[in-house]
């Protein structure tokens, strides 16, 4: 049986013990033994080295270098890495390391709580089959990015919250490598109750197994 490692904390308002129970019953439904933990002190323990997947939840925050040097190695080496919104993409503000990993790093979500729009890039792709365009209502991820990501839907901003990014078309879900493994990335799941909405929750389900060793 495969096994994955949700780890949440950080800021209260990504709500992220109720994104980790969301996860941690999705992946049982996809056959995973799941361990949860609320503390970063476990990205420091060896052991990690043998998970399937790793999934943070947990932004901002500081992680130790022992931590993040323990983490970073267990991914080059073939452990899965996969999240979602701040939780991963807004996590350890203080780590180019883990960003390096990541593949990108939020920087503003212009508007705050607005409705954009989803659209998919690669149909072809696994992860989205069946998936297509469609609306959402959170905040829009801006973010900086690693052109080597395999990304897989994009959103476009309007310019209305802020006029000189209008037309930036900006990665929403990725894929990558990072030394032997796999890490993928969703923007989409301000709050715990964008589980409800199909598209975040199958995309995120797909992504993580995809992740997993």
């Amino acid at each position: 049986m495969r096994q994955a490692l949700i780890v949440w904390g950080g800021w209260e308002g990504h709500e992220p013990e109720a994104g980790a129970r969301a996860v941690k019953a999705m992946l049982e439904e996809e056959g995973f033994a799941v361990r949860v933990e609320n503390t970063t002190a476990v990205f420091a323990d060896p052991a990690i080295a043998e998970l399937s997947l790793i999934v943070p939840i947990y932004t901002m925050s500081k992680i130790a270098k022992d931590e993040v040097a323990n983490l970073t190695r267990a991914v080059e080496n073939g452990v899965g890495l996969g999240g979602y919104h701040g939780g991963m993409g807004d996590a350890f503000r203080e780590s180019p390391e883990y960003q390096f990993m990541c593949g990108g790093q939020w920087v503003a979500h212009p508007g705050n709580i607005i409705d954009y729009h989803v659209n998919v890039t690669r149909r072809d792709d696994p992860i989205m089959q069946g998936i297509e365009d469609f609306p959402y209502r959170s905040e829009q991820y801006y973010m900086h990015v690693d052109p080597s990501n395999e990304v897989l839907a994009t959103t476009t901003f309007s310019g209305e919250h802020a006029p000189w990014i209008d037309g930036v078309v900006m990665p929403v879900v990725w894929k990558r490598r990072h030394g032997k493994g796999r890490v993928f990335y969703s923007s989409l799941g301000h709050a715990a109750s964008e589980f409800q909405v199909p598209q975040m929750r199958t995309i995120l389900r797909r992504g993580l197994a995809w992740a997993a060793r």
